[in-house]
């Protein structure tokens, strides 16, 4: 079965990171949807079935955080894997993000064999319930 992927964040250089980086670690076939920014982000999300989300942090009109608490307070959407990718990596921020709703919280720069060893724990978590 393919994943159906969004990705948001307002840099389109980080999506296509984000895709590439995705493709390399073994979901090549996955469909992936971008959005700018969380209100594009739902929007694609109310259009679209997705299996799971990135989101950056700081992007305008609606940030990851608020995003992430609009999927959390959703009942269509509240089971979607999130995954924040941030550059502000300290513990308090991560504990609010984990309050928040983060399924993972990545750090800055990111390569294949983070995303692959964060798919496959994402993957193992899924299995085991």
């Amino acid at each position: 079965m393919s994943k159906t992927i969004l990705i948001v964040d307002d840099s389109a250089t980080a999506r296509m990171l984000i895709r590439r980086c995705v493709e390399i670690a073994g979901l090549p076939d996955a469909e992936f949807l971008e959005a700018g920014n969380g209100i594009e982000g739902l929007e694609v999300m109310s259009n679209k079935s997705v299996s799971l989300v990135f989101t950056d942090l700081n992007m305008p009109e609606m940030d990851g955080s608020e995003f992430l608490r609009a999927i959390r307070a959703s009942d269509s959407y509240a089971s979607i894997p999130v995954i924040v990718i941030t550059s502000a990596g300290n513990e308090a921020r991560e504990a609010a993000l984990r309050q928040e709703g983060a399924t993972v919280i990545l750090s800055k720069p990111i390569s294949p064999a983070i995303i692959a060893s964060t798919l496959d724990s994402l993957e193992e978590t899924n299995n085991g319930d």
